[in-house]
């Protein structure tokens, strides 16, 4: 084959990856679209070839998918997507490898574990950007994985995978006449109709795990220009139609209000919150309606004295060290505020991977502050007495790890609480890709999901990932919902993500061996050279 024609299969799979992905109708082309890429694995020798072609594809789905993050930040969106890109390509160019050295079988063993040992260390590693792992193209079509609550996403990779490899196998057999193509046809219908099958299954006996619903919640949306909000002089009007917003649909039946994320958007000392002057009416609201909680994004400092005591902590005027935190709190009129910083923060925007602290000039910053935040070390559920509500309060990119949002349910959520501020990327596909995320969420944990956005999309999913109420973009609205709790914890949110630890074992296996092989070639060769 020539070069022209390799560029076009890895163009094709960048165009067949994009077209498959949320938002649009075209989901099942996921299918199909990793076999130019397994074909070019077949026609080229040369590794360093099939490394660029194949780059070509997955920068075009990283830049078309989420070339939105351009409003955020432009210089950051580029370095983002070239990065992500030939991170990508990693796990493909050690599959180019073992396929060559080691023949299809092994090859194609390599591929399943080495990316799925990708998305997991994509998935926790400083450099976290999970956005696009295979396993999220479903969550548009949740009736497609409701054994998510099983497997999480990397089931869903799994299974992209196999379709694809099986696929390729099944073409190769018909062009070839080597076998025949029946029983290739047979496995490739299994791998594509029984995980189907299971989720309609799973569809045709719900269970019903909801708790009589005890009061409702208020979902507020109070679509403020994110590029606005931090200036000076803004925040006490937007906390004004905040308010407003809550008190004209409130009643007594409500028991939790989400205000967006940053929606108190004027820092404040953690241990001076209560006294802070400019949340007074919000304090004044909340005696006002006693059986209410106020469930927030707020902007937070904590102050560490003369200790240096995080790696994120930066030092002020008079020489102590402070850190900065994008929290959220949870408040009503009867105890003590509780408060929980977010954990997963974004790369780059607000968070600095320390391996890359030489690069800090080059990332821009949003979200109000001008350094790192801090964070948490781990998930804390939201509880007061006499609220049913025992909320997740998953602040914004944090919806998007599967094992972590179980975790707040480990610990006692029976509700997931999104709050975000997706204002930053505009009218793009990038808030809706992220409300479709969230449905995924709910079915892993069985839990339903009260989502507050700041400019939209908010919305009510169930615990089998249906959206039940929303708002759209670019409205000031208000959703008031009779959200149920469950408590039923699921087989995924007990084990997490086991399916992605077993590809990563088998990964590390495969990995050993070949070195093994390099090690004990170069011992014969040498001996080879001395006779």
């Amino acid at each position: 084959m020539k070069k022209q024609q390799f560029l076009s299969l890895g163009i094709l799979a960048g165009v067949l990856l994009f077209e498959a992905w949320p938002v649009g109708p075209s989901c099942f082309l996921v299918f199909i679209a990793l076999v130019p890429l397994l074909i070019l694995a077949d026609k080229t020798t040369k590794r360093l070839s099939f490394f660029i072609f194949t780059f070509v594809g997955l920068l075009i789905f990283n830049a078309a998918t989420t070339w939105w993050i351009w409003n955020s930040t432009d210089i950051g969106s580029v370095a983002a997507i070239v990065a992500n890109s030939l991170l990508m390509c990693i796990p493909w160019w050690g599959f180019h490898l073992m396929l060559k050295k080691y023949g299809r079988n092994m090859g194609y063993v390599s591929l399943v574990c080495f990316l799925m040992l990708f998305e997991y260390i994509h998935l926790n590693w400083q450099l976290s950007w999970p956005w696009l792992t295979l396993g999220n193209v479903f969550a548009a079509n949740p009736n497609w994985v409701q054994w998510y609550e099983y497997t999480g996403v990397a089931g869903g990779t799994l299974w992209v995978l196999l379709v694809n490899i099986f696929i390729k196998l099944a073409l190769g057999s018909w062009v070839n006449l080597k076998r025949a193509i029946m029983p290739m046809a047979v496995i490739l219908l299994l791998l594509v109709v029984a995980p189907l099958v299971t989720s309609y299954l799973i569809l045709a006996n719900k269970k019903n795990n909801t708790q009589p619903v005890a009061g409702n919640v208020l979902m507020v949306q109070p679509n403020i220009n994110p590029y606005q909000k931090f200036e000076a002089g803004n925040a006490a009007n937007e906390i004004q139609q905040m308010i407003a917003l809550s008190e004209s649909n409130i009643d007594s039946a409500t028991k939790l209000i989400l205000w967006p994320e940053t929606a108190l958007s004027v820092p404040s000392w953690q241990d001076k919150i209560d006294s802070n002057a400019n949340y007074k009416p919000v304090f004044a609201f909340l005696q006002r309606h006693p059986n209410a909680t106020l469930l927030s994004g707020i902007e937070t400092f904590k102050n560490y004295g003369t200790d240096k005591a995080t790696a994120t902590a930066r030092k002020a005027d008079d020489g102590s060290y402070y850190d900065a935190f994008n929290s959220a709190i949870f408040k009503n009129t009867n105890q003590s505020f509780q408060l929980y910083n977010k954990s997963k923060l974004v790369p780059g925007v607000e968070s600095m991977p320390t391996f890359l602290y030489f690069l800090a000039p080059v990332f821009e910053k949003f979200g109000g502050t001008t350094g790192g935040y801090g964070s948490s070390d781990s998930s804390k559920v939201f509880a007061v007495e006499g609220n049913p509500y025992h909320a997740a309060p998953v602040i914004c990119y944090e919806s998007i790890y599967g094992e972590y949002v179980g975790s707040y349910v480990k610990r006692g959520a029976n509700l997931i609480a999104i709050i975000t501020n997706d204002g930053w990327w505009g009218n793009t596909p990038g808030h809706k890709q992220h409300l479709q995320y969230a449905r995924l969420r709910a079915i892993e944990t069985r839990r339903w999901v009260a989502r507050s956005a700041n400019t939209g999309i908010s919305a009510v999913i169930d615990d089998y990932g249906n959206i039940m109420a929303t708002q759209p973009w670019n409205k000031v609205a208000v959703i008031k919902y009779f959200v149920p709790t469950t408590t039923v914890l699921t087989f995924y949110v007990q084990h997490g993500d086991w399916l992605y630890k077993i590809a990563g074992f088998i990964a590390a296996l495969l990995i050993a061996w070949h070195g093994y092989v390099l090690v004990k070639g170069f011992i014969v060769s040498r001996k080879e050279k001395q006779i």
